[in-house]
C-alpha cells in the first residue's frame, strides 16, 4: 500500500525533513497492515525492514537471563521499532507483536539509501532527530526508575514483618530505653520501700524473670527485622542493576543508529563528491 508524504510528517524521526525529501521518501516506502496478535518480527529474523508505527498498538518485547519475556517497548503514533537490526544488517534481537489491528510503515534499508542519495541533507535531519531520542531517553533514565523499591517492599510485607519492624524500631529508640529505665527504677524501688510486704523482695528474682522472656521474645524478633533490612538492601540492589542495565542498553541501541547513519550519510557525501568530480 502507497504512503502519503503528509502522514510521515508525523513520524518524530522524519519530522525535519522538507517537502521533497518526504516525497522521495514516500515514493519508496509502503504501509503494511497487521492484525490482532500477529507476529511483525521475532529474535532471529533477517533484518529486512524497520517498521514506524501509524495506528494501533505494538509491543517489543526481549527473553532475558531467566527465559521471561520482558517489555522493552510500546511505541506510541510515529514510534520506530527494529531500525538498528535494519541499519546494521544483523538478526532481530527482539520480539514484536501488534496487540490490535495495525498500521506501519515498513522502512528498508535501500529506502535511507535512496533518500540520501537524492537528498544528502536529510541525512543530518535524520540524526538531529535521533540526537533528540538520545537526550530524551537521558533524561529518562534521570528521572525516572522502573519501580519504586520502598514501594515495592511494603507491597510485599506481611502482618508479622510489619510488627518485627515495630517492635525492632520502638526497641532501639530513646523512647523504648527511658521508659524500661523508669519502670525498672519505679517496679525495684516499690519492692525496696515495701520491705516484708514486697511481692519480688530483692534480688528481685520475679523482675529477671520478667527480663528473661522479654530478652527471649524480643531477640528473635529483632533478627526477623534485620533479615528484612537485609532483603530491602538486597532488592534495592537489583533494581539500580536493572535500571542500569535498561538505561545502558538503550543508549547504546541509539548511539547504534545514530553511528550507522552517520557512516551512511559520509558514504553518500563521497558518493557525491566523486559524481561531481567526475562531471566536472
Amino acid at each position: 500500500m502507497p504512503c502519503n508524504p503528509e502522514e510521515l510528517k508525523h513520524v518524530p524521526l522524519f519530522q525535519l525533513l522538507d517537502e521533497e525529501e518526504l516525497a522521495v521518501l514516500a515514493a519508496q516506502v509502503e504501509l503494511r497492515q497487521f492484525t490482532a496478535r500477529q507476529r511483525i518480527f521475532k529474535i532471529g529474523d533477517p533484518p529486512k525492514c524497520a517498521y514506524v508505527l501509524m495506528s494501533g498498538s505494538v509491543r517489543v518485547t526481549v527473553i532475558d537471563e531467566d527465559q521471561q519475556e520482558v517489555v522493552i517497548d510500546e511505541p506510541e503514533h510515529g514510534g520506530v521499532f527494529g531500525f538498528a537490526s535494519m541499519l546494521d544488517e544483523t538478526p532481530h534481537q527482539a520480539n514484536a507483536m501488534a496487540l490490535e489491528e495495525s498500521t506501519c510503515l515498513e522502512l528498508e534499508r535501500n529506502d535511507i539509501s535512496i533518500l540520501l542519495q537524492r537528498k544528502p541533507m536529510a541525512g543530518l535531519d535524520m540524526l538531529t532527530m535521533l540526537g533528540r531520542q538520545i537526550h530524551a531517553s537521558q533524561r529518562l533514565v534521570r528521572l525516572r526508575a522502573t519501580r519504586n523499591a520502598n514501594e515495592l517492599i511494603e507491597e510485599q510485607a506481611t502482618f508479622g514483618n510489619r510488627v518485627a519492624d515495630s517492635v525492632a524500631g520502638f526497641g532501639g529508640s530513646w523512647s523504648f530505653i527511658i521508659l524500661f529505665a523508669i519502670v525498672l527504677i519505679a517496679y525495684s524501688a516499690t519492692n525496696l520501700l515495701l520491705k516484708d510486704l514486697a511481692w519480688d523482695p530483692y534480688p528481685f528474682i520475679l523482675l529477671n524473670l520478667f527480663l528473661s522472656m522479654l530478652a527471649a521474645v524480643q531477640a528473635p524478633v529483632i533478627m526477623m527485622s534485620q533479615n528484612r533490612q537485609d532483603a530491602k538492601d538486597r532488592l534495592r540492589s537489583e533494581l539500580d542493576f536493572d535500571v542500569n542495565r535498561r538505561a545502558e542498553t538503550e543508549i547504546q541501541g541509539l548511539a547504534n543508529k545514530l553511528n550507522l547513519l552517520l557512516d551512511k550519510v559520509e558514504d553518500v557525501e563521497e558518493l557525491v563528491r566523486a559524481e561531481r568530480s567526475s562531471v566536472g
